[in-house]
């Protein structure tokens, strides 16, 4: 697709949002005056006059907006249906763009995106909202780590009654029904999410294959689903692992600035904690991971490393059970291809 003559930046607040309209015709500059508008859906018709007065339509242009959680998502989908081409781009990488100077307000904010959707405009990943059925277990996943937060918070906070040399009752008493309701809350929220997946045919079948993989549960899987399913290419373990924040990458400059390659620790941390827990499991009961576990840790490598490496093989693990669409076999070997064709000559 050729570079649109249009740039619209977007920025989101709570009750509001800013837009204003980069245009790239002879030279870069913003067209009028940014505008406000509320941030419901009853005002979007009024943003879409805005942007058909100063000649913007959805084929000579894209719109650009950070990623804002809930604040953007009606507005988002509201783009995409009318056609709109959408870049969702991380706060952090639009800031770091743009030099620390001058004004901040929401009217400037809008300008430096839609600057940045000018000049990054081959780097712009396009937004694609999910399905329902993902979106929906996106929210229960969300939902039960909330609750498990919660009710974590309720048995600590009991554990400390219990310790008090006087005790109270009646306090006891409503953290050991809180906790009770919240038990009762997850399991609901678990068996809706496995009803979701079930009543989807290829979502149940992906499921399967990601549970059949050692370790893998219905909530990693679940998680795994979330992703694998929205990207908008396939993905690899590279990508995974780097997204969830288990790639170790080098950090060395110069002769003295030699460290530890590590992970940058950032990504969704349900999905890390998950995808340790799974890595630790099989360092445990499963006899090949074991066995390299075991292998590692005569080597003098810290635990910690043995798990991490552990976490990505199953990354790998798992990306070739999609891929292939095959369910994983237990005790498999990979053989090379050109050992193959010369036992065979």
């Amino acid at each position: 697709m050729e570079k649109p003559l249009f740039y619209i930046g977007i920025d989101i607040a709570a009750t509001t949002f800013t837009s204003s309209i980069g245009c790239a015709d002879s030279h870069w500059h913003i067209i009028g005056r940014p505008e406000t508008f509320e941030n419901i859906f009853d005002s979007f018709a009024k943003f879409s006059g805005w942007l058909r007065d100063h000649g913007v339509k959805a084929n000579n242009s894209v719109a650009c907006m950070e990623a804002t959680g809930v604040y953007s998502e009606v507005l988002a989908h509201f783009l995409v249906s009318n056609g709109y081409i959408l870049a969702i781009e991380p706060p952090l990488k639009v800031k770091r763009a743009f030099k620390p100077a001058g004004h901040k307000s929401d009217p400037v904010d809008s300008q430096q995106i839609a600057e940045y959707a000018y000049r990054f405009w081959d780097e712009l990943s396009r937004w694609v909202p999910r399905e329902e059925i993902l979106e929906q277990i996106k929210t229960l996943l969300t939902t039960r780590e909330q609750f498990v937060t919660q009710k974590t918070g309720h048995h600590n906070a009991l554990k400390a009654l219990e310790y008090k040399h006087v005790h109270t009752p009646l306090a006891e008493k409503v953290q050991k029904t809180a906790i009770a309701e919240l038990k009762t809350h997850i399991k609901e929220i678990e068996n809706e999410i496995e009803r979701l997946i079930g009543q989807d045919p290829d979502l149940r079948n992906l499921a399967a294959l990601l549970i059949s993989v050692p370790g893998v549960g219905l909530l990693l899987a679940a998680h795994l689903l979330v992703i694998i399913q929205s990207a908008p290419e396939p993905c690899t373990a590279k990508n995974l692992a780097a997204y969830i924040g288990i790639c170790p990458y080098e950090n060395s400059s110069g002769s003295s600035g030699w460290h530890t390659p590590t992970s940058r620790h950032y990504g969704p941390r349900t999905l890390r904690k998950l995808i340790f827990l799974a890595a630790m499991s099989n360092s445990t009961h499963n006899p090949q991971f074991k066995l390299y576990a075991m292998r590692k840790a005569q080597e003098g490598k810290p635990k910690k490393v043995v798990v991490n490496n552990i976490a990505n093989k199953l990354l790998k693990v798992i990306v070739a059970v999609v891929r292939t669409n095959t369910e994983f076999i237990p005790g498999y070997r990979s053989v090379n291809p050109s050992l193959l064709n010369l036992a065979l000559t």
